[in-house]
């Protein structure tokens, strides 16, 4: 495993734990060059999932995006990277269950949504008005009183 740091071919593992019902392995790692860590995740890979867009189109289900919503909803609150980790793997486990291999994006933010809810309603406010988009304050409010 290169470093993504350094990029030196020589890492080693520090901690390995099983997550998510033995589905998916996850690796602190340390680069032996620059001795900075990082941390990989192993995966079962099953058939790939589209998410159908509101607009109709599908695309290949990226986990990427889901973690850069969360994470931009929730700077500058006391979520953590393990947090948003778990939010991540709850949404796919989600997918998972459901055993189709198409689920609506709207689908996907509903649970983001309630999981962000659970953690922290500032980071939930901010990801709501994007995924419900609220057109005025009066949305926003709206979403609120119901908080």
């Amino acid at each position: 495993m290169k470093c993504v740091f350094c990029l030196n071919r020589t890492t080693e593992v520090v901690e390995t734990r099983i997550i998510n019902d033995g589905l998916v392995i996850r690796r602190r790692r340390k680069c032996t060059k620059c001795q900075k860590r990082f941390t990989t995740y192993e995966r079962l890979e099953v058939s790939p999932v589209l998410v159908i867009k509101r607009d109709g189109r599908r695309e290949k289900f990226d986990e990427q995006k889901i973690r850069q919503g969360i994470i931009k909803a929730s700077e500058k609150t006391q979520i953590t990277n393990e947090d948003i980790d778990e939010i991540v793997d709850k949404v796919w486990n989600k997918i998972r269950q459901s055993n189709s291999t198409e689920i609506k994006s709207v689908q996907i933010g509903r649970i983001i949504a309630e999981e962000l809810k659970k953690k922290d309603r500032i980071a939930y406010i901010r990801f709501a008005s994007v995924f419900k988009r609220f057109v005025d304050i009066e949305d926003l409010s709206n979403e609120i009183k119901k908080l």
